[in-house]
């Protein structure tokens, strides 16, 4: 059991190397949120003018979300990061990642509302038509908010899977999370680092869990 011990729970290589690893949380953290803030805003633009039924704007946004819901995060950061400066256009290791997550989850979330809108009972708009309103006001007044709700617990779960690719912009240098705590185990040849980093993502992601199962017990029932 000391060996266990020594290797994975070494307070002295954690206490070194912790500064370290928590600038590379912190780091995680905001990546995390800014993913979500662009996936999740993006998926619901894109998903409401799916719901104005234009046909050119709906085969482009078919496209975009086939593609990134097919494509390998892995290699959408390094595409972004490594392929873009072809075209003159040069991202740092945080934005690349920030963009090529924030994509995919745009693309799944955009699916997840466009059929949230389509659950809510054709007889809502319909309703709302009698009494006198117009699109835009039946779908932000109407729909939407319907739709939202629906949405929420399948939207969770799906940004908690997502945002964990985080750890993927270790690939472009990224001084994330894992990425720190994998130097300092090298450095220290005690593998201590990753058990903080461990003990680290529970503490981000087991409230967002939490969270999440929560919300699915918000959602509509079925009877």
């Amino acid at each position: 059991m000391t060996p266990f011990l020594d290797n994975f729970f070494n307070f002295d290589v954690i206490a070194q190397y912790a500064p370290s690893i928590l600038g590379g949380f912190w780091l995680t953290v905001v990546v995390a949120l800014l993913t979500i803030v662009v996936g999740v805003g993006g998926g619901l633009i894109l998903s409401i003018v799916r719901a104005m039924q234009i046909r050119a704007a709906d085969a482009v946004i078919t496209l975009f979300v086939d593609i990134f819901r097919t494509l390998p995060q892995l290699v959408i950061i390094v595409f972004l990061y490594f392929g873009l400066p072809y075209a003159d256009i040069q991202l740092s290791p945080f934005a690349a990642t920030v963009i090529a997550l924030g994509a995919v989850l745009a693309a799944f979330a955009t699916e997840i509302f466009w059929a949230a809108i389509q659950a809510v009972p054709p007889g809502q708009w319909d309703a709302a038509r009698s009494l006198g309103l117009g699109f835009f006001r039946i779908l932000f007044l109407v729909i939407l908010p319907q739709a939202i709700r629906i949405a929420v617990p399948l939207l969770t779960n799906r940004a908690i899977s997502i945002t964990k690719g985080t750890a993927l912009g270790t690939a472009v240098s990224l001084p994330e999370l894992l990425g720190r705590a994998q130097s300092a185990m090298s450095i220290a040849a005690n593998p201590s680092p990753l058990t903080l980093a461990a003990a680290l993502y529970l503490v981000f992601f087991l409230p967002l869990v939490v969270a999440s199962r929560w919300l699915e017990g918000l959602g509509p029932r079925r009877h």
